[in-house]
């Protein structure tokens, strides 16, 4: 007997599974129940009475949409199974229900609870404690009609006998809140009514705005939850996926390309523009000489023009009192001398060295010699032939400012050189 009820529970488990259609929720909390039905009895073997239709009825309340409460009575009129003598059965019980997919148009149950069993027959009158457990299911007929099948195992607690019932009837659901009567379906669950709703089909779990539509939060006409761009700034195209167009595939939206008909595989900056390193004006993709020092004119393929005029740089390092030490934000002005000196390799240049008239001529020439050494030394450690340099010191005969000052005497503590050449070479 327990075996049969086991089976038919799980039959109405795959049954509410295999039913998907969504409707009003079907158990509401905060209503009653009025559950009138028919079926059939079934005696423990021991007890020698015949098995016999059933009536019942039952009362009940719903606390929320999955639990509820019910009071059973049910009435059975038989026989004996060895004698013509009546007998009357009265099923009493309090249960308490459990509801499986509340919001579906079939609701399964599980109930169990305590009551009593009373059973008269000529001989008189006895009644014992029951124990009963068992399996349902609720159908939608209307909003508060349903459909109802219930099996129970009722157990006699004290003669420890075993009856059975099955019962067929209707479910009658009254007294909710006003929202029962008169709630507005909504089919897709997304909180928005379907008289209001304009996205009726929305999936399930998709946050909508007050339309009942997925929200699209930049506006570019994609949902947010298929939109793999959801930032897009407000007027840009944007393709089935919610990003923005990139027609050349250089990974640089065309809102944002500056450089729109980039040819494929060729690596580009922030800004969608092939690279170019050097700064020569001329793409890397294209460059045939990538490291052309900055400011030389190129050709197309980005390597120094050919060209007869006068190339000339200036050096100037300045010096602190009674020091021939470079100075350490010198070194990058030395180092593009350096570079224009790489890039013109026939020039050579002459490192002449200064001081103000503070001490000694003596002393102040051998101070300009090494200071004018100091920067050649720095040119030869970055790459210039020794042989290419020579250095020379004027002391302090050749000053630039007044030496009566101090920001004049400071001025005068340099190394200079003007390096030029009419030269016809690569520039």
């Amino acid at each position: 007997m327990k075996k049969l009820i086991i089976i038919f529970a799980a039959v109405l488990l795959v049954f509410a599974g295999l039913s998907s259609q969504t409707v009003l929720a079907e158990i509401v909390p905060g209503t009653f129940t009025l559950s009138p039905s028919v079926g059939a009895y079934v005696f423990d073997g021991e007890q020698n009475i015949r098995n016999a239709p059933v009536y019942g009825v039952s009362l009940g309340y719903n606390y929320t949409e999955r639990f509820g409460v019910e009071g059973a009575f049910k009435y059975v009129y038989t026989d004996m199974e060895e004698s013509d003598n009546n007998v009357r059965a009265y099923v009493y019980h309090l249960d308490g229900l459990y509801h499986f997919f509340p919001k579906k148009k079939l609701v399964p149950y599980l109930a169990a609870g305590i009551g009593a069993l009373t059973l008269n027959d000529p001989s008189g009158s006895d009644t014992n404690s029951l124990a009963n457990y068992g399996a349902g299911f609720k159908f939608s007929l209307s909003r508060s009609l349903l459909l109802r099948g219930d099996v129970r195992h009722i157990i006699d607690l004290d003669d420890s006998l075993s009856n059975v019932s099955y019962t067929a009837g209707i479910n009658y659901m009254f007294g909710a809140r006003e929202e029962v009567k008169s709630l507005p379906v909504d089919t897709d669950g997304d909180g928005v009514h379907d008289d209001l709703d304009k996205c009726p089909d929305t999936p399930p779990g998709i946050p909508v705005d007050s339309d009942g539509c997925p929200l699209d939060s930049d506006g570019d006409g994609v949902y947010d939850h298929k939109d793999k761009c959801p930032g897009t700034p407000a007027g840009i195209t944007v393709n089935s996926e919610g990003c923005p167009e990139d027609s050349d595939r250089d990974g640089v939206y065309n809102y944002m390309d500056k450089c729109p008909g980039t040819p494929a595989g060729i690596a580009v900056d922030k800004s969608g523009c092939p690279l170019d390193s050097d700064g020569d004006g001329v793409y890397d993709s294209l460059d045939r000489c990538p490291d052309t020092p900055r400011g030389i004119k190129v050709d197309s393929t980005g390597c120094p023009l050919p060209l007869e005029e006068k190339v000339s740089i200036d050096l100037n390092v300045q010096f602190d009192f009674d020091s021939a030490v470079v100075k350490s934000g010198y070194h990058n002005h030395i180092d593009q001398v350096v570079a224009f000196l790489k890039s013109y390799p026939d020039i050579n240049a002459v490192v002449e060295g200064h001081t103000c008239n503070i001490g000694t001529e003596e002393y102040n020439m051998n101070l300009s010699r090494r200071r004018a050494r100091s920067v050649m030394k720095h040119m030869i450690d970055s790459g210039i032939d020794p042989g290419r340099l020579s250095a020379v010191g004027y002391g302090e005969s050749r000053p630039i400012a007044d030496n009566s000052s101090r920001q004049g005497r400071e001025r005068n503590r340099r190394v200079t050189a003007e390096i030029s050449s009419v030269v016809i070479k690569l520039q």
